[in-house]
């Protein structure tokens, strides 16, 4: 169990500065907010570039940020199905403070920033929040988002105009039967709709996000890729993530290199395209076709090693792996009262305790963690590693 004092020992330890004397540690009675002004007071020089690399020399250039818990869907993959209770609304980050941490990561080297949720389109300030980051820009290259594509028909415009870059839309089936059956909601017209509509708008690629599992869409495979036989789609094939309440199996797991056989069985090989050094997707061609098709491969063949993502959900808490358990409450810094130093003080303290790698798909399946559309909500033993700073 985590506790902030101990935090702050680990912190300093590993700044060589443990013994200065004139650190506030053998004061029992002090308050921990008193503490940690005495601990940013110090004179620890940190250079920007060192705040978002972790000890395995990894720097972080990407933040996903939750904007709500909330979704319109009830995907069985990401939702229990007896559903989730959700955080109060004073509990989530404001408009303000989701601008401010952006701002203080773009700082610090940041620059892309992906929006999700839940459903962050259902977030009523979302154009205006996309608008207030866009004022980062050219320092921040790019400003994705993430959605199931309900409401993004009625919000494409706004969104765009407001410094929209990039676009994710999450769609598993090109059945609308089936939709109903893994969304537990119609809407399959409404995502076909986004889908086209992000098209005639300039989004090139579109991503589509497609979770695979086998005995419910893994025949689908050969559908979804002939979209990108004259559009400029992306198909991004996501293996299937143990989450809190989704019920995962190895049953239902499909290896990627078994949806690649899948394609290619229809298609002929698959040419392997150009990935970036930090590219969480490996990115395959099939030749004629515009578009591209990809696989991410967490399970199978982790990307560990150059991880470049953290993550702050929606009721603040960066998150520094997918897969941990271990938060940290900027949102109650903040309240508080810390400046942007301490908040960064924090944020690389986070990062330098990442780990090299995630824990494997069998131990991840057992270990207690958020189901995947909470994020931000805590789980007793979330709560009880959370650092806290009341």
């Amino acid at each position: 169990v985590l506790n902030f004092s101990n935090f702050f020992k680990q912190s300093l330890k590993s700044r060589n500065i443990f013994n200065n004397k004139t650190l506030l540690f053998n004061r029992i009675n002090l308050s921990k907010n008193v503490f940690y002004r005495s601990f940013c007071s110090t004179n620890i020089e940190k250079k920007n570039s060192q705040i978002l690399t972790d000890t395995f020399d990894r720097f972080h250039s990407y933040l996903r940020i939750s904007l709500t818990e909330r979704c319109n869907l009830r995907c069985q993959y990401c939702m229990p199905e007896e559903g989730v209770q959700l955080s109060q609304k004073d509990k989530i980050l404001t408009t303000e403070e989701i601008f401010r941490l952006t701002k203080i990561f773009v700082e610090e080297g940041v620059n892309k920033v992906r929006f999700t949720g839940g459903e962050p389109l259902v977030r009523k300030d979302v154009v205006e929040i996309i608008s207030q980051v866009n004022t980062l820009k050219p320092k921040l290259e790019n400003i994705a988002i993430t959605t199931n594509g309900i409401l993004l028909a009625r919000k494409l415009q706004d969104l765009k105009i407001a410094g929209l870059t990039q676009l994710n839309i999450s769609l598993d089936t090109l059945d609308s039967d089936k939709f109903t059956l893994i969304t537990r909601r119609l809407g399959f017209k409404n995502v076909m709709d986004s889908i086209n509509l992000a098209i005639e708008a300039g989004y090139n690629p579109v991503k589509v996000n497609c979770v695979v599992m086998k005995n419910l869409n893994e025949n689908e495979l050969p559908d979804f890729v002939s979209m990108t036989r004259d559009k400029p789609i992306d198909i991004r094939f996501i293996e299937y993530m143990p989450f809190d309440g989704n019920k995962w199996s190895d049953n239902k797991f499909v290896e990627y290199r078994d949806m690649i056989k899948i394609i290619e069985n229809k298609f002929g090989k698959l040419e392997r395209d150009k990935n970036e050094l930090n590219d969480t997707a490996k990115t395959f061609r099939v030749n004629g076709h515009v578009g591209t098709v990809s696989f991410i491969t967490s399970m199978s063949d982790h990307f560990c090693s150059t991880c470049n993502r953290l993550r702050i959900t929606a009721d603040g808490n960066l998150k520094v792996c997918l897969f941990g358990a271990t938060e940290v409450s900027l949102r109650d810094m903040m309240r508080q009262g810390a400046t942007n130093d301490e908040l960064k003080t924090i944020i690389s303290t986070a990062v330098k305790r990442k780990k090299e790698k995630h824990a494997g798909m069998y131990n991840i399946a057992n270990q207690k963690n958020r189901p995947m559309i909470l994020i931000g909500v805590k789980s007793k033993i979330q709560e009880e590693k959370i650092l806290r700073f009341t």
